[in-house]
Order: C-alpha cells, then structure tokens, then sequence
C-alpha cells in the first residue's frame, strides 16, 4: 500500500519526523517496504522569471526570451508559446534535464 507522509501524519495525529515514524512503524511490526520522495526527480527544474520578450527575427511563432534562472547570467531561450512575456514567472527546464512521468530527456 502506498500513501503520502502527509497523510499519515493528519491520521497519526503527530508532527514526527519521517525517521521516527518509519522506525514506529517497524516497531509495530509493520514494515516499510521503500519511501519515495517525488519532488527529488524534479530537483534540476527551476522557477525563473521572464525579463524580456523579442519577436524571433527568422520566424513569426516563436519569440526570443532573456529569462533570470535565479541563480547566474541570464539566459536567452527561444519560446513558441504565445502567452510568453516579461514579467512571466515559470518553470525553467534546460537541455539534460530529465521529465519524470513523460519519461523524456529535454534537448536543443
């Protein structure tokens, strides 16, 4: 059976850690098979902030963005969605980054 840590904890009524209630549980003679974290495959997503938005100058659906990554330079990304615009706040994936659920590899 899988179930959240949040879950759990509403039902247990406890603020525990994740520690304390697996070793818990052990000791109730229930075991813990494996506990997943999903946030972790999203670890080399990003929120980034679009600072400018530029009509592409070879084709008219796509627009070339100066996004802020938080972290370092800013980065130029061609975009095809219309709704692109300075202000935009997002979720940033780059080339390698991995998708989990879609199973993909984002590239160039």
């Amino acid at each position: 059976m899988k179930f959240t840590l949040s879950w759990l904890k509403e039902h247990l009524d406890t603020e525990a850690s994740l520690t304390a209630i697996l070793e818990g549980l052990t000791k109730v003679g229930l075991e813990v098979e494996g506990v997943e974290d999903p946030a972790e495959k999203l670890g080399a997503f990003r929120i980034a902030r679009v600072l400018s938005a530029a009509p592409h100058p070879q084709a008219d659906k796509l627009q070339i963005l100066s996004v802020d990554p938080g972290e370092g330079e800013p980065l130029q990304i061609v975009c095809g969605a219309p709704n692109a615009r300075a202000g935009l706040i997002g979720v940033l994936g780059q080339p390698g980054d991995y998708v989990p659920g879609l199973d993909v590899t984002l590239k160039i």
